[in-house]
């Protein structure tokens, strides 16, 4: 009979390579300036990159939450059509990332949406939870 111990490390050997790593996650700033009413930020690909999801999805939620008009220019940088601070914009990638990107059952954030039939899901690639997106923009 094997021990508790020996049990663990076997079914730890059977776990994907991505559920063992710890690094910890970080949330991207947004990295920008307001240029006379207008806000533009130069990161913005870089963050959908980090967070693994579509810029088009990222850019629709962030203009929606923040109530504003914009657009992506050839150069990669979002242009928003208002002054707005760069502590509402990280409130809202946070926001985003919380309910697009993390799994609510371990946290993080090797997840990828889904769809099934008219339902979306994120699924997490390290502990297989499924999880209903509350909103799908």
């Amino acid at each position: 009979m094997k021990s508790y111990k020996e049990m663990l490390e076997e079914t730890r050997k059977g776990l994907p390579e991505v559920v063992q790593i710890r690094d910890r996650f970080e949330i991207p700033k947004v990295m920008g300036h307001v240029q006379g009413n207008r806000t533009i930020i130069s990161n913005f690909l870089q963050i959908a990159s980090t967070l693994g999801r579509e810029v088009d999805h990222l850019l629709k939620f962030v203009l929606k939450e923040l109530a504003t008009p914009g657009e992506i220019k050839k150069s990669g940088a979002l242009i928003m059509g208002t002054k707005v601070p760069a502590s509402r914009i990280n409130d809202k990638v946070r926001k985003y990332a919380i309910e697009f990107v993390l799994c609510p059952e371990c946290g993080k954030p090797d997840t990828k949406i889904e769809q099934s039939e008219n339902i979306h899901y994120i699924k997490c690639q390290a502990c297989g939870a499924k999880n209903v997106v509350k909103s799908k923009i």
